[in-house]
């Protein structure tokens, strides 16, 4: 089941909408990484450029996250 979240980027309110699970391992990389969710997700926001959507942009980081820590060091 898909959820609506929002969050403030660059001083506007915006709105996503990401499965649980996803949003779920967004707060874990953030924490990780020692970041506020905002913050990761506004790094996420800002390398996005014009094409696609901010939730499909989040989906994709967290694959390529997952899939680089899958590879081992």
């Amino acid at each position: 089941m898909i959820r609506k979240y929002s969050t403030t980027l660059h001083g506007h309110r915006t709105s996503f909408s990401l499965e649980p699970a996803f949003h779920d391992e967004l707060k874990a990389i953030a924490a990780e990484r020692r970041l506020p969710l905002a913050a990761l997700i506004r790094e996420v926001d800002d390398a996005r450029g014009v094409e696609g959507n901010l939730s499909s942009a989040l989906r994709l980081f967290v694959l390529a996250w997952l899939k680089k820590a899958g590879e081992g060091p």
